[in-house]
């Protein structure tokens, strides 16, 4: 084989890992805008009108509580701020717009951080001081997301202000990954009731090996098919590129499970309710 041949056959298999995390953007794209729908289109009229207690109307573990005025203050700033955050966020993963915006960028990721910080401190305040959990499990896997949301956004602001812009973009993404927590849990729940056709393993308190599953899938699997994923693209190995490429499109099609259960069994009957 000619030294041509194996670069146009590198080349190909570069550009099939990068369509298939491509395929993952647009498909998350849709389940992501999708939410923040949701959360503004749910939770925006009713605390606009003073409608708090409304909140209730969507089955929660702690919503409006009569009287707590902090912990109701915390829960509209925290519930808000995710569509915030999830809204920003999606900007900052468009290549074209960081390319063509670069000032945009700077302070759309400034606004991403800030607002991934104050709900990782206001969740995990809720989950310890509000009592806003069902079981240890759901409270702790909750509580490491939250600090790994902390850690790892100080460490992209902090490779973004020391201009090393390769590393501070890996820790973006990590940073992305994780602040979407509660949306991949979403998406992990109702995956797996889909396949299972049925809420298998699961219970009122959330503390069943399903909900355990769910939870763990939710907050590091994420993570780790972004870390298998940027290993792929950094590998001179044509094989490895494309098992890599097959990972994500299996990924790929479970977020697409997941983000169809979410929209047709828990934010569409609510929105029409």
């Amino acid at each position: 084989m000619t030294p041509s041949n194996v670069d146009a056959k590198a080349s190909w298999q570069d550009r099939f890992l990068k369509a298939t995390g491509t395929f993952w953007f647009l498909v998350a794209l849709i389940g992501l805008l999708a939410f923040v729908v949701f959360v503004f289109g749910y939770y925006g009229p009713r605390t606009a009108t003073g409608d708090y207690p409304g909140w209730n109307d969507k089955q929660l573990i702690m919503g409006y509580e009569e009287g707590d005025f902090w912990g109701n203050l915390s829960f509209a700033v925290h519930v808000l701020l995710a569509g915030v955050m999830t809204f920003g966020g999606i900007f900052q993963l468009i290549p074209a717009l960081r390319r063509r915006f670069p000032g945009v960028h700077r302070w759309n990721g400034r606004l991403f951080l800030t607002t991934a910080i104050v709900l990782s401190v206001t969740g995990i305040g809720m989950t310890w001081f509000r009592g806003a959990h069902l079981s240890f499990v759901g409270a702790a896997t909750t509580t490491i997301n939250g600090l790994m949301i902390i850690v790892f956004g100080a460490l992209t602001l902090r490779y973004a202000i020391a201009r090393k812009i390769a590393i501070h973009e890996r820790w973006a993404m990590r940073t992305f990954m994780v602040a979407n927590g509660v949306w991949f849990f979403r998406l992990s729940l109702m995956a797996w009731i889909l396949i299972n056709q049925g809420p298998a393993g699961m219970n009122a308190t959330m503390s069943g090996p399903g909900d355990i599953l769910t939870q763990l899938v939710a907050y590091f699997l994420p993570l780790i098919g972004l870390e298998i994923y940027q290993a792929g693209k950094r590998s001179n190995n044509g094989t490895t590129k494309v098992l890599t490429g097959l990972f994500v499109i299996v990924l790929t099609l479970l977020t697409a499970l997941g983000i169809f259960g979410a929209i047709a069994f828990m934010w569409l009957p609510d929105l029409r309710a």
